[in-house]
């Protein structure tokens, strides 16, 4: 992949954040990601690429674009990259004007990006300092310390970020038990993982259970920035074992890091905030001018780039 073409996706980020934001508050999740992958999927026919929807809005019955199995971009040659997507990332905070939400593209050689179905994972994940100390199976504890240690923080001065949901109660109280601080977020925990691995985020830890194809979106970018990702599935439903292992999981119980759940070094992520975030700014209307805030994150290059863009109605 000799062109910058995470580069190029800001303009499709943008455009669904831009599209998304009009909804924040209005109470309709469904208008809010509907609007964000109208955008999304046709700005992707301006580019010349050719890539396969590995992970997107579901099933081809389930969605009428930006499906799983798709083939996408303006490009004559055959399919060569996988594309993940979220078009919406955290469409309730959207609606309901919370904290958190963006519009994401990760891609990645063909056969790189795991294609992972909608379920659940448990995860942990940390920046590059403590990149070799977690283990999905230790003790909370241990992991919290470890951390600390790495980062050469006081366990006080670590802070957690776990979603705020009935199921980690047990998770939040042994992670206050160590004396580590708790963030909790109503959603978006692709934001969340990629913040570890961003100093200024303040956020030094991920942990608890969240969605599989939100694991690889961060595991993109977090693998980009020299973090760590353990994710193991945890089915939502009986009915997610299937599909698990349609996707060539055979061993429910495997650990995956987060080089097993994007491989590889021709990876890109591209990233619009919708609401602020721990990772970036929302969009801001104006008169007669939009702005917005993105991330882009190179494989090859290992370059990080933040870009504000100023959007003007007259032109």
């Amino acid at each position: 992949m000799d062109r910058n073409l995470a580069l190029e996706f800001v303009r499709v980020t943008e455009a669904a954040a831009i599209e998304a934001a009009r909804w924040i508050g209005r109470g309709d999740k469904n208008a809010a990601d509907g609007a964000a992958v109208n955008a999304m999927r046709s700005r992707f026919n301006n580019i010349d690429f050719q890539a396969e929807v590995v992970i997107g809005e579901g099933e081809k019955d389930e969605a009428p674009m930006l499906y799983t199995g798709e083939k996408v971009g303006a490009g004559n040659g055959g399919v060569a990259m996988d594309l993940a997507v979220d078009p919406l990332e955290c469409t309730d905070s959207v609606a309901h004007g919370r904290y958190n939400a963006m519009a994401v593209i990760a891609t990645g050689a063909k056969g790189s990006l795991l294609h992972a179905p909608d379920t659940y994972m448990e995860k942990v994940g940390v920046g590059p300092q403590a990149a070799k100390m977690i283990d999905l199976n230790a003790p909370v504890a241990d992991n919290v310390k470890k951390t600390a240690k790495a980062l050469g923080k006081d366990v006080e001065e670590l802070t957690v970020i776990v979603l705020d949901r009935p199921r980690h109660e047990e998770l939040i109280s042994q992670i206050r038990s160590t004396g580590a601080r708790v963030r909790l977020i109503t959603d978006g925990d692709v934001a969340a993982g990629i913040a570890t691995c961003l100093p200024e985020s303040g956020i030094d830890m991920l942990m608890g259970i969240g969605g599989s194809t939100e694991a690889v979106l961060a595991a993109a970018a977090m693998k980009i920035l020299g973090g760590q990702l353990l994710a193991r599935f945890k089915p939502k439903k009986d009915e997610d074992i299937p599909k698990i292992k349609k996707a060539g999981v055979t061993d429910l119980k495997k650990i995956f890091t987060a080089d097993d759940l994007a491989r590889g070094q021709e990876l890109t992520f591209t990233a619009t905030g919708v609401v602020d975030g721990p990772i970036l700014q929302g969009v801001v209307f104006r008169h007669k001018t939009i702005i917005t805030h993105s991330l882009v994150i190179r494989g090859l290059s290992g370059t990080i780039r933040y870009i504000t863009t100023h959007h003007h109605f007259y032109k």
